[in-house]
């Protein structure tokens, strides 16, 4: 005799089917609408900074720069650091992205938007963010900005996308991180000494702008392990075309696919029982 259906499985499922739907909804709205972007800044930076902070100020000079430099600017939508940097590169006449999100307490749209887009899922606008930025600048900021920025530098560092130029603005605030990565994890070989040079630290508009513009015209980070700079492949290959070199594996969202993790062959992993399947 067949086991009936459980009615609320079915209903699970049901949801979740749909719930797809509304995840491709997202991915196919930002695609459409940001492709026509050539050339992005990705600002990160606190929702809470006031107009009257000279983190405010900073940001929102770095977007006019930007701006003024045929750089569009992108942004998460929201007031602060975000506002800041979408006025700048409003006012500057420039292309200013917010890629706002929907929160449970309801979020401030800042009004310097030339292209607005609403997100539901946080890791559909994270795409946004990565794929139609050439750089990215940090502004100080708390959990969301350390989220952002740890986010990409891991990208970087794992080579599913391009070194591109990583700023942290404001010397004062992050310092103390960069002292943390280099004094506790590089000693604990948790990141490699090199993984370190994936960002670097600026305190104003115009060194950012500056590094910024170096910074694509030639990545400063390289991994130094052989494989690795293998896998990376170098900016003459970039250029060559989507299907060679480095490019070839690129994929829609802006990443690069990879390969599938081999089983490890070292003694401590050998296996005490057939795993489960």
């Amino acid at each position: 005799m067949s086991k009936k259906p459980d009615p609320a499985l079915s209903h699970n499922e049901a949801i979740d089917s749909w719930r797809i739907f509304r995840i491709m909804s997202e991915f196919v709205e930002g695609f459409e609408t940001l492709a026509p972007i050539k050339q992005a800044v990705t600002i990160f930076g606190s929702a809470r900074t006031k107009p009257n902070d000279p983190m405010y100020l900073a940001a929102q000079e770095t977007a006019r720069l930007l701006a003024k430099s045929k750089f569009g600017v992108i942004t998460g939508g929201g007031p602060g650091i975000m506002e800041a940097a979408n006025k700048g590169a409003f006012d500057a006449g420039g292309t200013s992205v917010g890629l706002n999100i929907s929160l449970p307490h309801e979020q401030e749209s800042n009004k310097y938007q030339t292209i607005s887009l609403d997100f539901h899922y946080f890791y559909a606008r994270k795409v946004m963010f990565v794929k139609y930025a050439s750089a990215f600048i940090c502004f100080p900021g708390g959990y969301g900005t350390l989220d952002e920025f740890f986010e990409t530098i891991t990208l970087i560092q794992t080579l599913k996308i391009e070194p591109f130029p990583i700023l942290l603005f404001g010397s004062w605030y992050w310092r103390g991180l960069q002292e943390w990565l280099r004094g506790v994890l590089a000693p604990h070989h948790f990141v490699d000494e090199e993984d370190l040079d994936i960002f670097r630290l600026v305190d104003t508009p115009q060194e950012a702008v500056q590094l910024v513009k170096q910074g694509m015209k030639k990545h400063w980070w390289r991994p130094l392990d052989d494989e690795l700079k293998k896998a990376a492949g170098t900016r003459a290959q970039a250029a060559a075309g989507p299907l060679e070199g480095a490019r070839s594996a690129a994929t829609g969202e802006g990443t690069r696919y990879g390969r599938r993790p081999r089983k490890s062959d070292k003694a401590h992993a050998a296996q005490s029982r057939k795993p489960q399947q």
